[in-house]
């Protein structure tokens, strides 16, 4: 048996075994750095920030004492291309790791809402099989109407028998 981080791999343990809980944490922060880093990107405070900076910039480039400056203006403002360039090349990658992270997400939301609606067509089914079931047993216990008719009809034939009766009687 081999010992890794003061753990017993056997042989039949895939290697770099004792690596991959920690690689998994670690892809997990990351993840949720990049979309930290798209949701910011995406709010107008940063367009905001980002214009004032570039504003600052040049005006500090363009308006400031010559010993002071850093970065020319004759040349177009090289410097502040090159960090704005340089924040854009990062940028696009982690917004795109972040919407790849978001995909994933809604794929198993997805799948789960598939599995969900299949459940409640599955329960629903067998609540109109029970509901038909309780029609086809409930169609031969007798309603209150007719309970009634039948009521009347006995109270109709015992009316001409009562007068009898009471005919007899007198």
């Amino acid at each position: 048996m081999a010992r890794v981080d003061n753990k017993a791999i056997g042989l039949d343990a895939p290697k770099g075994l004792s690596g991959r809980g920690r690689a998994r944490r670690d892809t997990d922060r990351f993840g949720r750095f990049t979309e930290w880093i798209a949701r910011a990107m995406g709010t107008p405070m940063f367009l905001l920030a980002l214009s004032v900076f570039c504003v600052v910039w040049i005006a500090w480039n363009s308006l400031a004492p010559l010993a002071w400056r850093f970065d020319s203006q004759t040349y177009g403002f090289t410097v502040l291309t090159l960090v704005l360039s340089l924040q854009a090349s990062y940028a696009a990658p982690l917004i795109l790791l972040a919407q790849n992270r978001q995909d994933d997400r809604d794929r198993v939301q997805i799948e789960q809402d598939r599995q969900q609606a299949t459940r409640n067509l599955a329960d629903t089914e067998y609540l109109a099989r029970e509901v038909v079931a309780l029609r086809l047993a409930l169609r031969d216990v007798p309603t209150k109407d007719f309970i009634r008719q039948e009521l009347r009809a006995l109270l109709d034939e015992l009316g001409p028998a009562e007068e009898a009766v009471a005919d007899g009687v007198e």
